[in-house]
């Protein structure tokens, strides 16, 4: 049976009540790792039946159509009567193909190629569970052609969004066969899309994570190993790390005479960054600070940005004061838990005017207070409060120019493309190997797929925001952008940094904005 996708029909009351009936042949797919997100999907889908229902599938092939569905149990059950019922009529009318290279019947083609060898019109067959894929990221095509997940994935959250039942169930399906987490970035997308497609779809709460694969159900030490071992073979957060420490040494260095460094640390480091502060300021003329206060914020628990939590009894504290000791350095240790950014103020961090107060916020601000734009402007007014002596500012980028993607489709394209650049950077750094490493981090950069509020600013928007409530933008120092560039050569060379006409640092992976650094002073023409 050829696959094909039905033009797509306009919303209608009809839709409601097809649905109402037809929902329960969807997958259980697997345990849902996003912790508590606030997806509630579309109304149209709500009052249907829960999507966990188990689908029993007995695929003879790795190609799987309506056609292709068996089922364990000889009697039929009203699964196997929905689908029968529902499988597009060979003489439907309004119908197109899809392209080849999304059609997987085409798949039982080609079987002797290996997964990252991208064949144009050939979606890659399903790896098995062995995960024996050891090519890496590199065979992978850099432009679009040779990314297929997305041309599955778009499409089908295009579809909810037009409320056209037949095209998800489609696309859906699809998907489910060619999911895996033990192939290829594109085996992976569609893994971690094809669970937030299924979220978004799932009527009521969403329910909480049994995955051992996330930051906050992790075991302490391995927790901490992961990072160690993730900076060091991708720079997805040691370079923003990196120019982060720099411009601490370069605003050091402008003070008038020696005070406290003050560091208020709103990020996703959890300790890993400042160790390597800590050295470089024992090399400094002069040595290090006097003393080095440390505060640290740390989100609510329910907060599901990636990255941002930690295993529950995981404490960096005692070992960076033990690390901080040995280098002679006086440490003072500070945690804000479950803290709410929004309620930030002088008093809780007991700032003081005779400190050099620092604020580092590293890919935690998009997700203020549900990442709504009006209360990120209130909580940079906060940080303008603070009156620190800089801001060191590093966001995701993104290539689009609106000001805000409402609906479901395009947000959750944007999300699937800066995923795409993770997971592919991600496969090249682990040389397409698998381990419980690799699979956590990826884990916790797939939460981007269900939360609301993240991506929907680029760059300029965040430097608009911070000129707007009283911070102008400093160059980095020639020290930062030639520290972050020899950092850089040992990672792959996929990997490039660029200093924007603005003063900002971007990090890109095979010519895509990943992220940027941005360093901000108070204004004080506007005092």
């Amino acid at each position: 049976m050829r696959f094909e996708e039905t033009e797509p029909s306009p919303p209608s009351d009809h839709v409601l009540g097809w649905l109402g009936e037809s929902i329960s042949y969807f997958p259980a797919f697997f345990d849902d790792p996003y912790e508590n997100g606030d997806f509630s999907g579309d109304s149209w889908w709500a009052n249907t039946q829960n999507l966990e229902q188990e689908l029993i599938i007995n695929s003879s092939s790795n190609s799987f159509t309506t056609n292709d569905i068996e089922t364990t149990n000889t009697t039929p059950t009203p699964t196997d009567s929905f689908l029968s019922s529902q499988s597009p009529p060979s003489d439907s009318p309004k119908k197109r193909k899809l392209p080849a290279d999304l059609n997987p019947k085409t798949s039982r083609k080609n079987t002797n190629r290996r997964i990252n060898e991208p064949d144009p019109g050939v979606a890659p067959r399903k790896p098995n569970k062995k995960g024996n894929n050891k090519s890496g990221g590199n065979n992978l095509n850099n432009g679009k052609e040779g990314r297929w997940a997305e041309q599955l994935l778009n499409p089908c959250a295009a579809a909810i969004t037009a409320r056209n039942p037949s095209r998800v169930q489609h696309f859906l399906y699809v998907l489910h066969d060619l999911s895996s987490l033990a192939g290829d970035a594109n085996h992976r997308l569609a893994y971690h899309g094809l669970r937030a497609l299924t979220h978004h779809l799932s009527p009521g709460p969403a329910p909480s994570s049994s995955s051992s694969y996330t930051f906050a159900s992790s075991n302490p030490e391995f927790f901490k190993n992961c990072l160690i071992k993730f900076n060091d073979i991708n720079p997805w957060f040691r370079i923003p790390n990196n120019v982060a420490n720099t411009s601490i040494l370069q605003i050091l260095g402008e003070q008038e005479k020696p005070s406290t460094l003050h560091i208020l640390d709103i990020g996703v480091s959890h300790g890993i960054q400042w160790p390597n502060l800590f050295a470089e300021l024992t090399r400094r003329a002069g040595g290090p600070p006097p003393l080095i206060r440390l505060t640290v914020i740390t989100p609510p628990t329910e907060i599901t940005t990636p990255f941002a939590n930690s295993p529950q009894n995981y404490d960096f504290s005692s070992k960076l004061l033990t690390f901080a000791e040995k280098m002679n350095i006086n440490l003072q240790i500070n945690k804000l838990d479950n803290f709410q950014l929004q309620n930030l103020n002088s008093q809780l961090i007991n700032s003081s005017t005779d400190e050099t107060l620092v604020i580092c916020v590293q890919f935690r601000l998009h997700n203020v207070q549900h990442g709504t734009p009006d209360e990120r402007t209130k909580f940079l007014q906060v940080l303008r409060g603070l009156h620190p002596k800089g801001v060191i500012l590093s966001e995701n980028n993104t290539d689009c120019s609106c000001n805000n993607c409402g609906d479901f489709a395009t947000g959750f394209s944007r999300r699937v493309e800066y995923l795409w650049r993770f997971l592919d950077s991600v496969s090249v750094a682990y040389k397409g190997r698998e381990s419980d490493e690799r699979r956590m981090m990826e884990a916790e950069a797939a939460k981007v797929l269900v939360n609301v509020g993240e991506m929907n600013d680029r760059k300029e928007k965040w430097c608009e925001r911070m000129k707007g409530v009283g911070f102008k933008g400093e160059v980095f120092g020639e020290d930062t952008i030639d520290g972050a560039k020899a950092l850089l050569r040992k990672y792959d060379s996929n990997w490039e940094i660029k200093v924007e006409g603005d003063g900002c640092v971007g990090l890109w992976w095979k010519g895509q904005a990943v992220s940027f650094c941005s360093l901000w002073k108070m204004d004080l023409s506007l005092e």
